[in-house]
């Protein structure tokens, strides 16, 4: 790699280290692609480094590149008409964000900001439909994958709006554990991306409200925090059970709960 600038750096077919680990083979969009393009498409990515709290794509501006996180993760959030931010989604390692810019100019309604050290490679508009013109399979998954982020987003708003607050709260935990779960000697544990004021407003709840949640949760012996920033699942599949509707916290099981009657019998 060849550096272009303080933090920037193309990446070029040289490298194989880039080709073998190429972060846009984790990408949907790219999976239709032959082996010769993946090289084409390493010699156009542009590689940044951003700081924890840097922007990496600012709400108002005009995006012309799909932008795929290759380390770290960030934030998607919006700022509100009153000044306030509002957080959207967490982008993990092999996330990416952008596509909707690849077809016309349109301005970016929300930031994507570093919750800490993060590396991203860059794709242009420009050479995205350079390729495209010549693929059209590229092109007709580009239009399947976009479809499938929509139905995905219209999913996202629903369960937003019917889920109860305990499901959405453990498939949080269970969404955090599999993009940022660790195994201590204790049993699986979550690293939290976001301080709890930041899971509050991802969920869209008063800080006051998640951590009575949360401490439903401990006292229950589902979870233990482990510090500020960790979370330890005692109980995963309890979780899991809370995240599908089939318990609430404080309310046993089906299955416990004929446990429960039978043994009064």
């Amino acid at each position: 790699m060849r550096k272009e600038g303080f933090g920037t750096l193309n990446c070029n077919r040289k490298c194989f280290n880039c080709l073998k680990e190429l972060c846009v083979h984790k990408v949907p969009l790219f999976s239709a692609l032959e082996p010769e393009d993946f090289e084409e498409i390493a010699d156009r990515m542009i590689y940044r480094k951003y700081s924890k709290g840097e922007i990496i794509l600012a709400q108002g501006s005009m995006p012309h590149a799909i932008t795929i996180l290759s380390k770290g993760s960030a934030k998607a959030c919006r700022i509100t008409s009153d000044g306030q931010e509002k957080i959207l989604y967490i982008f993990s390692k092999n996330d990416f964000f952008g596509e909707q810019y690849l077809f016309g100019d349109q301005r970016a309604n929300y930031n994507v900001v570093a919750l800490q050290a993060c590396e991203t490679c860059s794709f242009s508009r420009e050479h995205f439909q350079q390729m495209i013109s010549t693929r059209p399979t590229l092109a007709q998954r580009c239009i399947e994958d976009l479809g499938r982020r929509v139905i995905a987003l219209e999913h996202a708003v629903h369960n937003a709006c019917n889920q109860k607050l305990d499901s959405r709260i453990a498939a949080l935990l269970l969404d955090f554990y599999r993009k940022y779960g660790v195994q201590t000697p204790q049993g699986p544990a979550v690293v939290l991306p976001l301080s709890r004021e930041g899971l509050a407003n991802y969920l869209g709840v008063a800080r006051e409200t998640l951590s009575r949640k949360l401490g439903q949760l401990e006292g229950e012996r589902i979870i233990r925090p482990m510090g500020n920033k960790k979370i330890l699942l005692l109980q995963p599949e309890v979780l899991k059970d809370i995240a599908a509707g089939e318990q609430g916290v404080g309310i046993p099981s089906e299955k416990e709960a004929g446990n429960l009657s039978g043994d009064s019998i």
